[in-house]
């Protein structure tokens, strides 16, 4: 059940060149809860920076994250994969039972 969700191009005030995706966009949510990583490596939990050694405690006391155990992960298309991976392993460990991954529908996707 775990981390396959798939929603694309959240509109958020975070800066994030997304993945692009061959799949059919999902219907805009608002109250959906969304985690940036930027190109630059900064986390955001909606527009709010979290440092990272912060991320797993930050989560844990997030009550509708705890409650939900549901989050969205926009991550930058040209981070490194390792980045990525620490921050969903940081999430899983946080209590996030399913994780979303946000991309881009109507990008080539050739690249």
């Amino acid at each position: 059940r775990a981390f396959r969700r798939q929603r694309h191009g959240i509109q958020r005030g975070v800066d994030v060149d997304l993945p692009p995706a061959n799949a059919q966009p999902m219907p805009a949510d608002d109250d959906v809860s969304v985690l940036s990583i930027t190109k630059d490596q900064k986390v955001f939990l909606g527009e709010a920076e979290i440092p990272f050694e912060e991320l797993e405690t930050k989560i844990r006391l997030n009550q509708k994250l705890q409650s939900e155990k549901e989050l969205y992960l926009h991550a930058d298309r040209n981070l490194p994969y390792g980045i990525v991976v620490d921050v969903m392993a940081t999430l899983k460990n946080a209590g996030i039972e399913n994780l979303g991954m946000v991309t881009d529908p109507l990008a080539d996707t050739d690249d």
